[in-house]
């Protein structure tokens, strides 16, 4: 039994690759990411700082690989999940499960952390606001695009325009963490956010209902069907 939990034990301890970067959202939100030294970073790992290179070529590759792991990145990640694949007919569940894990993902205080480094260090360093804004918010809009728009095609939703459906699904999701996680002196109860949460989906599950095909036709863009999404 002692062998067997320590196994489980050794499975579960983060790897030197995750301590590292970890240790450097950490170290990039309190000190900047320019005021921040390997040196610091393998101190504060516990490893020495020529090891720090035998995971990652430099700082600007981690803060990379930080920026790959958080924010928009972790979303996207989340919709190519099983779990979302099968609610690929299931507009209403679909909508709730993704702005519920957006809530845990706004508890979690490395996300705060994250959203702090990537607002400071976003102009700062080669390549990163490109990546983070273009890469990651692109791969993330297009996937909820492509949800939409089978939904549509389905007929479980109607919209002329999946991927205006997308940004405004996310607009009234982000509308909500300003709220409650962001402009506030501190992050309201979960219960408050999760019932802005209930009230605002009911609003946009509202405005696509497969019934609302009167209100659809009158907005639809010259040339579209009916059960097509507009084009990327």
């Amino acid at each position: 039994m002692v062998v067997h939990t320590s196994s489980a034990a050794e499975a579960a301890a983060p790897t030197t690759r995750e301590r590292i970067l970890s240790e450097a959202l950490n170290l990039f939100a309190q000190s900047g990411y320019g005021g921040a030294s390997m040196r610091e970073l393998a101190r504060r790992v516990g490893v020495r700082e020529s090891s720090l290179y035998n995971h990652f070529s430099g700082k600007a590759a981690i803060l990379e690989a930080i920026v790959s792991e958080h924010g928009p990145a972790s979303s996207a990640s989340r919709l190519e999940e099983p779990r979302y694949k099968q609610l690929a007919r299931q507009p209403a569940a679909f909508c709730r499960q993704f702005a519920l894990d957006l809530v845990e993902q706004w508890s979690d205080p490395r996300e705060h952390q994250f959203q702090k480094v990537i607002t400071a260090e976003r102009n700062r360093v080669p390549g990163i606001r490109a990546k983070f804004a273009d890469h990651f918010y692109a791969r993330e809009q297009s996937m909820m695009t492509d949800y939409f728009r089978g939904f549509a095609l389905a007929g479980l939703v109607s919209t002329p325009d999946a991927r205006e459906t997308a940004r405004l699904f996310a607009a009234g999701l982000i509308y909500i963490r300003l709220e409650h996680y962001v402009m506030g002196a501190t992050p309201s109860p979960r219960a408050k956010v999760i019932e802005a949460i209930d009230r605002y989906l009911a609003f946009f599950l509202s405005l696509i209902a497969a019934g609302n095909d009167d209100a659809n036709k009158k907005r639809k863009p010259k040339g579209e069907t009916r059960g097509k999404a507009a084009p990327d």
